[in-house]
């Protein structure tokens, strides 16, 4: 069950947890809470503060947000037929909050592939009258790559567990991947769509070794300056990478775009070795 409704929680949560529900801005000292299961072929149970939150939550899946008080929360992930928490596959993690502050925790694989959980915080704050905001989270076990623009570098060397942020002139722009360190696009120019007022999160992960690299969109809408929304959130989407050569979907094909390069790049070492 994808959609379950918080209760019992002991710190006294009570909240929907839903994939796509729009959100409230976080009230009364709360914070906001998504959380994404980046992890492949490992569905697991999620427990929180040792209540069962999520049952059989499937990778690439995202689930809130919450408002939540602000907090420490501990965080454990189990096998989908555990009865507690007691045996976990990752955690327990501990979860600090802060209030007026939107979060979405990660459960991803590390840069050697190991399972960890990552935090981050989502740059919520208003955007420039025309703008949108872009972030890309490389939470693969791949290698690091540019993204570029104009045939410039305008995020380097992004690694495992690292993120990069741009506010853009909202239309469409013409980006491309290379491998970290190089200008020679490895995939694309392709064009990326920048929303007015909308923070659009891509997530690269999977394992490049395992070839089962994925994506997951996040996008939260009412950042215009002017007072005109409330901070809202969608569920993870997930793409295959072929849809990037079909660019059907431009931010989905960016993030795919990276662990193409990083491919790339790992031939290029091996090779080197030899």
């Amino acid at each position: 069950m994808r959609k379950k409704v918080l209760a019992g929680i002991a710190a006294g949560i009570v909240a929907a947890l839903s994939v796509g529900i729009p959100a409230t801005a976080a009230t009364n000292g709360n914070a906001v809470l998504s959380v994404l299961h980046g992890i492949p072929d490992a569905p697991v149970d999620v427990y929180v503060n040792g209540a069962l939150t999520l049952d059989d939550f499937q990778p690439g899946d995202l689930a809130g947000p919450l408002d939540l008080p602000a907090g420490a929360y501990e965080v454990a992930l189990t096998a989908t037929d555990a009865t507690d928490d007691s045996a976990p596959v990752l955690g327990p993690v501990t979860l600090t909050l802060e209030a007026g502050k939107n979060y979405t925790a990660v459960a991803h694989l590390n840069a050697s592939g190991s399972p960890t959980v990552t935090p981050y915080v989502n740059d919520t704050s208003p955007t420039a009258a025309g703008e949108g905001r872009l972030t890309v989270r490389h939470d693969a076990a791949a290698p690091a790559v540019d993204v570029l623009a104009g045939g410039t570098a305008v995020i380097s060397d992004l690694a495992n567990p690292e993120e990069a942020t741009l506010n853009l002139p909202a239309g469409t722009i013409q980006a491309s991947v290379a491998a970290a360190g190089t200008t020679d696009p490895v995939v694309g120019p392709a064009p990326v769509d920048v929303q007015e007022g909308v923070l659009t999160i891509a997530y690269a992960w999977g394992s490049l070794e395992d070839d089962n690299l994925e994506l997951a969109v996040q996008t939260i809408t009412g950042l215009h300056s002017a007072p005109d929304g409330v901070n809202s959130g969608t569920g993870g989407q997930l793409a295959q990478r072929d849809l990037f050569q079909q660019s059907m979907w431009a931010i989905g094909g960016l993030v795919v775009a990276a662990a193409v390069a990083a491919s790339a790049l790992v031939v290029v070492r091996s090779r080197a070795r030899r």
